[in-house]
């Protein structure tokens, strides 16, 4: 049995308690929306840990002596999140819901750069490998998503999500984000074919980073990554609401 095979036994155990009525619904989105966003901008040096940005994000509370910055990247990634499952209605994607992701995420950052593509040059700190250059990012971001309207159907769900991550970031539309923005992408493809998310632990950031960089050559250890990390987050799911676990053959 494949990873992917694996994968899909466990959405359809997942999928046997679906519709999740609204409370329930309510909470699951709740938990990621606390998990999610503190996993993705600690992957990118945010400090705020994953009780803190609990706090934030229920109770409103600031923490004292951690930079405003780690608050504004929390309020707008779960802003962005919310944004997320607005987009379940159809299994589209398009530029239009990545500059909206961006400009929710950046706009207390940097208004005049929220929801903009970069307009100078950036590289990559520990890569050897260079983004895409200013006057290409548009031209590349209509390929990526003439790329996944046309796709989608051509790979396993899961794949298709991490391949969207691994062409999304490597173009590096953004002059800052990116990863995030990434992410959510990746999430929002995954949701709106009724996978669960993928949360990538801050404590695997090497491993992850490692094989983004690698999958320049060679994407399949980084999509198999990703495919990991959904079966994690089923795995959870399945502990948290009692689901039995299916026998793997």
């Amino acid at each position: 049995m494949t990873l992917y095979d694996k994968i899909d036994r466990y959405k359809a155990a997942i999928d046997e308690l679906r519709p999740f009525d609204g409370d329930m619904l309510k909470e699951i989105k709740a938990y990621y929306r606390i998990g999610l966003t503190w996993s993705s901008n600690a992957l990118e040096g945010n400090t705020l840990t994953e009780s803190e940005t609990k706090i934030l994000l229920e109770d409103g509370l600031t923490v004292g002596g951690k930079p405003l910055k780690d608050t504004f990247e929390t309020l707008g990634h779960a802003q962005a999140y919310d944004f997320m499952f607005t987009l379940l209605g159809n299994r589209q994607i398009t530029e239009n819901d990545a500059l909206t992701m961006h400009k929710m995420f950046y706009k207390d950052i940097d208004p005049k750069e929220a929801g903009k593509y970069r307009n100078k040059m950036v590289i990559i700190t520990g890569s050897k490998y260079a983004v895409c250059k200013v006057e290409q990012i548009q031209t590349e971001m209509n390929k990526l998503f003439q790329w996944a309207a046309m796709g989608r159907d051509k790979y396993h769900p899961v794949e298709f999500a991490a391949q969207l991550h691994k062409r999304f970031v490597f173009i590096h539309p953004f002059i800052d984000g990116n990863g995030r923005i990434s992410r959510l992408l990746m999430n929002t493809a995954l949701i709106q074919d009724g996978y669960m998310l993928a949360v990538i632990p801050p404590i695997l950031r090497q491993e992850y980073i490692s094989l983004l960089e690698r999958a320049h050559k060679d994407d399949r250890p980084f999509v198999d990554f990703i495919a990991k990390q959904v079966l994690e987050s089923e795995k959870e799911i399945m502990r948290l609401l009692h689901i039995p676990f299916p026998e793997l053959k």
